[in-house]
């Protein structure tokens, strides 16, 4: 049975008359996103054994939003979408890179525009704007506090991916001691569920213990009544739902459907509502715009979300939009068909080779298929699909790592031939269905996370796969960087010129290859990728150290001192 939609319409009409008398103050902004983090282990969803008290709490005064989705199972991707207010195929990101494009409305940005003071803390290496794939990410912000240090090719230095979620608050508390007395956005990325532990549960209540540290620490500033604070999981876990071990494969419920809850600014504790709970769909999509009407600022029209704040007023009637999601990593990751999702009313449809239908009230588990005896209903949510696709015609087909066609030409100097794009559409369902080959993609996925700390380990597990089939750009990537770490150069190179290959647009692999042909002496080839490199990171000072060192064996003098002067500067950035 379909749960009654809204509870407590009035509650959140007091929350707007509460809200509109300390409009003029500006209120604070905290957005607090947990990586990795299940919608069915939160208590304030349903949740058993007190996993989350401190989540709890703030959601006995907050707006509690039932059935939230993401729009991609993979936080890069995920992150860009709820900063930019844009759906997958508009940011241009993947879980392989890209970088946000200077024209997209930016959440940050248009706050900083307003005088608001804005700052970033995240945990893990995948959202530093100048170390990894999220490049762009730091528009708009003040500081952007990452600073992690990848593992380099020969370089012995430890490195740093990754941080607790207590040390990234401590951080941002660190932060706000100099920065509250004026209007703030503040956005704390707390990412322990991916933390390697005794346990999926109690890595939960590790984050649940960092965001209530944060929390505690804008109520002893005595800012928390004039806060707005937006809690929200980037995706889940599959924890071995249909055979996945992680995330980023599968579009089920277990990655896709997300804690979300907003606390709204008040005038006076004493006002502060009751739990108000929403029964309709809504996405991550809506974040940006939520918060932009939190601090009356207006939403540009380019963003593709709406205020959670309208929808929960609007109530059931007209508020139970469908949700779309996507997954890029299948299909550029593996060489696999892409995966898209749609979830309108109780079904959910996965666009696949062999197409996939739940009705997710009788089977909450998505375990029956069906596709083969619900013919009509298949052809409507496909056809749903491929209207809400075609609103994006005018993207299809581009990446924002997309090479240029010199950058093209220059690789095909070096012997590569037929290279295409990577696609940033996921319309077409053909080729590989990944629930054929989930267990493969376990194994690469496992070998990517411990490549840096156990390389000797990756590479044994990935020899026999790239062995048995040479077209998976992530198990040839990640063996070719587990080989160089072993200082085995040469063998590396030929994985890489491999992944390259497979995928030309993407800037770290053209890094990674250049770094390494730095070491078995081929400079002119070194001198192309790393050109590549440095050109789609231009934050990353490495790519530009190294492109200097090609230059100077090429006597390329006064190339070599202006990429060094970049990595200077680079280094020196401000965050």
């Amino acid at each position: 049975m379909i749960r009654k939609v809204i509870r407590g319409i009035s509650a959140i009409v007091l929350c707007f008359s509460s809200f509109a008398a300390v409009a003029a103050s500006k209120p604070n902004l905290v957005l607090i996103t947990l990586d990795s983090a299940r919608a069915d282990r939160m208590g304030f969803l349903g949740a058993k054994g007190s996993l989350t008290p401190n989540l709890d709490r703030l959601a006995g005064e907050s707006v509690v939003f039932e059935h939230a989705y993401a729009q991609a199972p993979g936080s890069v991707v995920s992150h860009a979408t709820i900063l930019s207010g844009a759906y997958p195929q508009t940011t241009g990101m993947s879980e392989i890179g890209g970088r946000l494009s200077p024209s997209m409305p930016y959440l940050p940005d248009l706050l900083k525009l307003q005088g608001y003071r804005t700052a970033a803390f995240v945990a893990s290496i995948d959202l530093d704007p100048q170390n990894g794939p999220a490049q762009g990410f730091d528009r708009g912000f003040e500081t952007y506090d990452a600073g992690f240090r990848p593992v380099l090719p020969g370089d012995a230095s430890l490195p740093v991916t990754e941080r607790r979620g207590r040390q990234v608050v401590a951080r941002a508390v660190a932060w706000l001691n100099h920065n509250a007395q004026t209007p703030f956005f503040l956005w704390v990325h707390i990412s322990d569920a991916r933390a390697p532990a005794s346990s999926y549960n109690s890595t939960i209540t590790a984050a649940d213990a960092a965001a209530g540290e944060l929390i505690a620490a804008l109520q002893r500033k005595k800012i928390y009544a004039n806060t707005a604070v937006i809690v929200a999981a980037d995706q889940g876990e599959s924890l071995g739902a249909h055979g996945e071990d992680t995330h980023g494969v599968f579009l089920y419920d277990e990655t896709i459907h997300v804690p979300l809850l907003v606390k709204l600014p008040q005038g006076e504790p004493a006002t502060k509502p009751a739990a108000t709970r929403v029964a309709a769909k809504v996405r991550l999509v809506d974040i940006a715009p939520t918060l932009l009407e939190i601090a009356q600022v207006p939403v540009p029209s380019q963003m593709q979300g709406q205020s959670l704040l309208r929808i929960a007023k609007a109530g059931s009637g007209t508020s139970d939009h469908p949700v779309y999601s996507r997954a890029d990593l299948p299909q550029i990751g593996f060489g696999w068909s892409p995966l898209e999702s749609w979830r309108a009313g109780k079904y959910l449809y996965i666009r696949a080779p062999r197409p996939e239908l739940y009705d997710l009230t009788a089977d909450p588990g998505a375990t029956h298929n069906l596709a083969q005896s619900s013919k009509a209903t298949l052809d409507t949510m496909a056809s749903q699909l491929d209207a809400f696709d075609r609103s994006f015609s005018h993207d299809a087909g581009k990446s924002s790592a997309e090479l240029s066609s010199s950058e093209m030409q220059k690789l095909a100097s070096l012997g590569y031939v037929g290279l295409q794009h990577s696609s940033g559409a996921a319309a077409s369902v053909t080729g590989i269905d990944p629930n054929d080959k989930i267990a493969e993609a376990n194994k690469v996925i496992e070998a990517t996370a411990r490549e840096q700390s156990k390389p000797e380990r990756a590479i044994a597990t990935l020899n026999p796969i790239v062995s048995a089939d040479p077209n998976l750009y992530l198990a040839q990537y990640t063996l070719g960087t587990a080989l160089a770490r072993k200082g085995q150069y040469a063998e590396a190179a030929k994985h890489l010129h491999k992944a390259v290959e497979l995928q030309p647009d993407s800037a770290w692999a053209h890094y990674e290859s250049g770094a390494i042909l730095l070491k078995t002496g081929d400079f002119k080839a070194a001198v192309v990728h790393l050109e590549i490199a440095a050109s789609h990171l231009p934050g990353f000072a490495p790519a530009h150290l190294a492109l200097a060192e090609a230059y100077d064996h090429m006597n390329r003098t006064e190339d070599a001192k202006r990429e060094r002067a970049r990595a200077i500067e680079t280094h020196s950035a401000v965050r």
